[in-house]
């Protein structure tokens, strides 16, 4: 009996590292597809746009974030209004010296004192919305960093080109981006994760379903008229993925979400290992949450884990031996191509020593992402049911 299951083990690592390998092969494939396809953005059309940001507290390296948003390259209008639960968080002094340095740019602080839901920044941006100016709203997170042509090439996604005549208009636009390290351990495994998992899967998602059905929180740039059809920011007051949520709803009620070539930067905390692995599982959970086949079907992204098991199981033969060398040559492919060449991430080069680490605690994470719907966010304990977050 223990004979039979050894060899069943062997049996079952080794297709799942073959399955692994494919999974490598499809992202690489996705992404080069996604580096032909970019296109020049067009100039000739530059519509006023509201920049929103909910802030609670100060990010490392935000002032600089700030910073990148004010200095745009674009022909229209765009102001940006930051909103704080209160003007005694320190993020509004932060703002109040960006209104400092940037005197000539339309930039106010707004104080949104309602709690509209369980998510405190969808509260704060149905809030803010009102005071928006402009037809198109943008929404990114505190810590996302922009270059100098980011309002120009994510609004030229809003204009139909010749290929796309006869589909539904574009009502969102959203961008990828690349995790900027701070010092930690921790945080250079979430950021490696980033550019070598997470966003080679949503690039084959894209190529699969022939398009992004959801949106990511690094930049939602979205219609007035395909928000209030999809529900308005009021919808989302309960969700917890609610940058997805929008995406989903968006693309529900008739329009298209697409996908910028524009790749932002995000700023990964400096975690000690208690923060990094909530701030995993919360994620995890949420995907879990929102697509169960999908997570379920993470299992063949761990390939390389696969092979490693699939040579111990094996008693290091020298088939396990070549498909371990194998699938780690495509896993160094996926994370060179997709990082360096989609993400211009110069971190990740640096830090591909530790892909094989981060890949084993990736597994172990999603493992445990299936035992209980508990996560913490920002220093609170909430139950997830359904994308809505409750609290227990």
């Amino acid at each position: 009996m223990p004979h039979i299951l050894a060899q069943a083990i062997e049996i079952a690592t080794t297709a799942l590292t073959m399955a692994g390998m494919g999974y490598f092969l499809a992202s690489l494939l996705a992404a080069r597809l996604f580096l032909r396809e970019r296109r020049t953005p067009r100039a000739d059309c530059a519509p006023g746009v509201s920049i929103l940001k909910s802030l609670k507290g100060l990010d490392p390296g935000m002032m600089d974030a700030f910073r990148s948003h004010c200095q745009q390259n674009y022909a229209g209008e765009f102001e940006l209004l930051f909103g704080v639960h209160s003007l005694d968080d320190p993020a509004a002094a932060a703002v109040q010296q960006l209104i400092a340095e940037f005197p000539a740019l339309a930039v106010r602080l707004v104080e949104c004192p309602e709690r509209l839901g369980t998510n405190g920044k969808v509260s704060t941006l149905a809030q803010l919305a009102r005071h928006a100016r402009f037809e198109i709203l943008l929404i990114n997170d505190s810590d996302i960093t922009v270059g100098p042509h980011y309002l120009e090439r994510i609004v030229s996604c809003f204009v139909t080109a010749p290929q796309d005549a006869g589909k539904p208009p574009v009502g969102l636009v959203t961008a990828l981006y690349r995790g900027h390290a701070h010092g930690t351990l921790a945080s250079r495994l979430e950021a490696l994760g980033i550019a070598t998992d997470f966003i080679p899967g949503v690039l084959l998602s894209k190529w699969i379903e022939g398009g992004l059905h959801y949106g990511l929180g690094s930049t939602l740039a979205v219609r007035r008229e395909a928000l209030e059809k999809a529900g308005g920011l009021m919808a989302l007051v309960d969700q917890l993925a609610d940058d997805y949520e929008m995406g989903v709803r968006v693309a529900r009620a008739g329009y298209r979400v697409a996908l910028s070539t524009e790749a932002v930067e995000t700023s990964v905390p400096a975690y000690a290992w208690r923060g990094f692995f909530d701030h995993q599982l919360r994620w995890l959970r949420t995907v879990r949450d929102a697509r169960p086949g999908g997570y379920v079907g993470m299992i063949f992204t761990h390939g390389l884990v696969w092979a490693l098991l699939n040579v111990l199981a094996s008693g290091l033969s020298p088939v396990s031996l070549w498909l371990l060398g194998l699938s780690f040559f495509l896993r160094l492919a996926q994370a060179m191509t997709v990082g360096a060449g989609v993400l211009g991430d110069h971190e990740v080069l640096a830090n591909l020593w530790l892909l094989p680490l981060r890949d084993v605690v990736a597994m172990g994470l999603w493992i445990a992402g299936f035992a209980g719907d508990t996560i913490m966010w920002r220093g609170e304990r909430f139950r997830l049911k359904q994308g809505k977050l409750h609290r227990p």
